[in-house]
């Protein structure tokens, strides 16, 4: 299915019965359902930002203006968080999105408290906050517009170049030492990355993203997330020589993790696609994880470990050592943070 990752919608485990259609003639032609449009649906939650207690997140705070992603990444550990909403963590997940109307509006409630500390917030943790969603409801961008009358830090991440619509927003955060942009390059190869992530951006333009938030004077880093071994291991030296090119000042990287539903999802659509390989890579995401294809354990699941796993770090580490030298990402200015929003006397 031409736009879409998920190629189907597994059962949700909270519910004890699921509408569906089977084809008894073989008929095979996609129904609506099968085929989904994008729905909308529209929530206006008390408090918006999710406090974190995992120690592979570097920031105890995140907000999420979507849930449900457009982008359509087969590997998203996100999926399984739609199923919580009556979902399913396949087609659902990319086709019925939830909107937050009341974002930005909820945050500054919330960074207006006097119990509110200053401190950087992830945007976003779970969903992309600039998949396709964003260019009709703009909250991402609304959102911005909160942290920056607030002097609040934030840090971004996204697949989508769409980021460079609020450049202007942007370039007045970098100037207060407020913001780190990250953008996910997964891989250069834009036949895997139309099959894998069909709705990002390609790599060329968020590779041309990295160099425009640059030369904004926008720190930029970027995250190659996830390596998945025996589809773009071996594009880690090219892929970091390409975005240091561009102006990135810091790389990172993520292992696969197949946690719940996504490891069905993702063997599926691996074995309709690259057959030939299917075997091969699910067996050394096995092998990051000790046979299975996910690892719960803090810190140690997003590396991995094992033979696969240290080949990945090891080239990783000489590649980042080879483009990234005395680069990196400048620290957070916490000094500016407007109580109630209101500017000070002293401010000049």
């Amino acid at each position: 299915m031409k736009g879409k990752g998920a190629q189907y919608n597994p059962a949700n485990p909270f519910l004890k019965n699921s509408v569906g259609v089977i084809h008894d003639e073989g008929i095979d032609e996609y129904t609506a359902d099968e085929r989904p449009k994008t729905e909308w649906y529209y929530e206006s939650p008390k408090s918006v930002l999710s406090k974190n207690d995992s120690p592979d997140l570097k920031w105890q705070y995140s907000i999420n203006p979507y849930q449900g992603c457009e982008h359509g990444c087969t590997y998203c550990y996100a999926r399984n968080s739609h199923t919580y909403w009556g979902f399913s963590s396949g087609l659902d997940f990319e086709s019925k999105i939830i909107v937050k109307q009341n974002v930005a509006k909820r945050l500054d409630e919330q960074l207006m408290k006097p119990t509110w500390k200053v401190q950087p917030i992830m945007l976003s943790g779970n969903t992309d906050c600039y998949q396709p969603a964003e260019k009709q409801f703009k909250l991402t961008r609304e959102v911005l517009k909160v942290m920056l009358k607030y002097r609040n830090p934030v840090s971004l991440i996204t697949k989508n170049a769409l980021v460079l619509r609020d450049l202007d927003l942007l370039s007045e955060l970098a100037q207060l030492g407020l913001v780190h942009v990250y953008l996910s390059v997964t891989t250069q190869d834009d036949r895997l990355r139309s099959l894998m992530e069909p709705r990002t951006s390609t790599a060329k333009n968020r590779i041309k993203a990295v160099e425009e938030l640059t030369k904004a004077g926008i720190p930029v880093g970027v995250m190659m997330a996830p390596i998945i071994p025996g589809l773009n291991h071996t594009e880690i030296p090219t892929l970091l020589k390409a975005v240091a090119d561009a102006g990135a000042v810091d790389a990172g990287f993520t292992v696969v993790r197949l946690n719940g539903q996504i490891a069905e999802i993702f063997e599926q659509w691996l074995r309709q696609f690259y057959p030939d390989r299917a075997d091969k890579v699910m067996n050394q995401v096995r092998a990051l994880h000790g046979g299975k294809p996910n690892d719960t354990n803090w810190q140690r699941r997003l590396k991995g470990e094992g033979h696969y796993a240290e080949i990945i770090n090891q080239l990783f580490k000489k590649s980042q050592q080879k483009y990234f030298k005395d680069r990196v990402m400048p620290p957070y200015n916490m000094n500016l943070f407007r109580k109630g929003g209101t500017m000070s006397l002293f401010e000049f």
